[in-house]
């Protein structure tokens, strides 16, 4: 992935309000296209739990706008007919597969710069790892359903029934486009408003260089 492109991030989020297909917690199909499209993902990764849905909606529009490509890995046949139904008009958009996630993600998939994984499946933290060690940016939905050691894999945020945010990756691939460049450290801020009560995320560059304080 390249360096974080605002434009695209917009561009995402509002594609993805534009679909009209929403969950019950739309913010997180928001977040998750706004932070595909802001870091230029190319290659997509959804592992659903049960069919596919608003997140893989929201991929779809991220790779609108960075040309990128979106497979979803679903548990079987049935949902994979119901998955067709849910996506309707975007089906041209979506690879969907069927297979374990894990060996996918090793051989098929090894490129994935962006991976999202429903933490209500068997093995997610084997799954999250392994994108981890693939050098993608890895997103888990509904992490309120894992086990205490989500603490270890990332950055918890309140949002829907929870999200797992996995730490930029310190040494990006070159993946035949030159070297690539230096990330500087980021980090997630949440803050709710008292009197609506609706959270805002916001995400914090920091340089990397040591802060002396007074």
């Amino acid at each position: 992935m390249a360096n974080w492109c605002a434009q695209n991030a917009t561009g995402a989020y509002l594609r993805t309000i534009k679909m009209g297909k929403k969950g019950k917690e739309p913010d997180v199909a928001e977040f998750i296209s706004a932070l595909a499209g802001g870091n230029n993902a190319q290659l997509m990764v959804e592992v659903c739990g049960s069919i596919a849905g608003p997140t893989t909606l929201a991929l779809v529009a991220a790779a609108h706008q960075t040309g990128g490509r979106v497979v979803c890995i679903l548990p079987g046949i049935k949902e994979v007919q119901l998955s067709k139904s849910e996506l309707s008009g975007h089906l041209n958009h979506v690879e969907l597969v069927i297979g374990d996630p894990h060996i996918l993600l090793i051989n098929q998939y090894k490129d994935v710069d962006f991976l999202v994984v429903d933490c209500r499946i068997n093995d997610q933290e084997v799954i999250f790892k392994t994108g981890q060690q693939n050098g993608a940016l890895v997103i888990g939905y509904n992490a309120l359903y894992m086990v205490p050691s989500r603490k270890e894999l990332g950055h918890f945020l309140p949002i829907g029934e929870g999200l797992l945010v996995s730490d930029v990756p310190k040494t990006l691939s070159t993946r035949g486009y030159g070297t690539a460049p230096t990330r500087k450290k980021s980090t997630w801020i949440v803050k709710i408003d008292k009197c609506t009560g609706e959270e805002h995320v916001f995400r914090v560059i920091c340089p990397q260089q040591r802060i002396i304080q007074a």
